[in-house]
């Protein structure tokens, strides 16, 4: 009997804002198949005696190419099991679960997805910078800053470069110096705010306040660990009087606001 696979979200990293649905179905799974960007403290929650396949990738090298991934999920609901597929954020932002969900159609395998809190929520919540705000920041726009095996970013810069519009990158840490640079020839400020926020929502985040000109150079000087998630735009100048402390952990003494913050 064919399984099925739920294609979930895991949210940005704190347990707490996982979904009721997903830990249901994490916790009554099979099998976990799961990213590197699935914290700790989520892999945590599931079950000891249940199997897990990790399927982690980082920038330039992936340990399990995505067609092998597609096969894989195929497999395990070919042999009758209830497949767990858990990703970071949310599987339809930047999560290539669209593209896993194909595949299962394809063969006939029965799928479902699970929203998560995609990362820019997360960092918001966390941070105290809306992403949205009257006067400041009438809409917002995420984007990728990274495109696989490290094609050139083919972004439509003229309509990124909008003050008006809050704008995230995901991924972007390794092109923000071309990022930065697109953006203020589009017309950007080059004092226009960025927050930089590196796991988010976890005991490990890391905030760094910067400016569109000073980014790269900011970033280079005070490296943070991927994920990294870039908030460009005037909502992220609210930063400092938003006061919201880091999810501190007592014990964690890495935890940090780094370069001009």
């Amino acid at each position: 009997m064919t399984g099925k696979v739920f294609l979930i979200g895991a949210g940005p990293g704190d347990p707490d804002l996982l979904t009721l649905k997903a830990l249901r179905l994490i916790q009554s799974a099979d099998v976990v198949v799961f990213d590197r960007l699935v914290s700790p403290e989520i892999m945590a929650l599931v079950p000891a005696a249940t199997r897990r396949i990790s399927v982690g990738k980082t920038a330039g090298f992936h340990s399990v190419p995505q067609d092998q991934i597609n096969a894989l999920l195929v497999k395990l609901a070919q042999d009758g099991l209830t497949v767990a597929r858990v990703k970071g954020g949310d599987p339809l932002i930047f999560g290539r679960g669209s593209e896993e969900a194909e595949e299962l159609a394809a063969a006939g395998i029965p799928y479902a997805y699970v929203p998560g809190i995609t990362a820019a929520q997360g960092a918001a919540a966390s941070t105290g910078v809306p992403l949205t705000h009257r006067g400041l920041a009438t809409g917002v726009r995420y984007v990728t800053g990274h495109r696989a095996r490290d094609a050139e970013l083919e972004l439509d810069w003229a309509s990124l470069a909008d003050p008006d519009t809050t704008l995230v990158v995901y991924m972007g840490a390794a092109n923000m110096a071309e990022i930065a640079a697109r953006l203020i020839a589009a017309g950007m400020p080059i004092d226009l705010p960025v927050l930089a926020v590196g796991h988010a929502t976890t005991p490990r985040e890391v905030r760094l306040p910067s400016t569109l000109a000073r980014i790269a150079a900011d970033l280079a000087a005070h490296p943070i660990e991927a994920p990294v998630l870039f908030m460009i735009g005037r909502v992220a100048g609210l930063y400092a009087a938003a006061g919201l402390p880091l999810p501190r952990d007592l014990r964690a003494a890495h935890l940090r606001v780094v370069g001009n913050g």
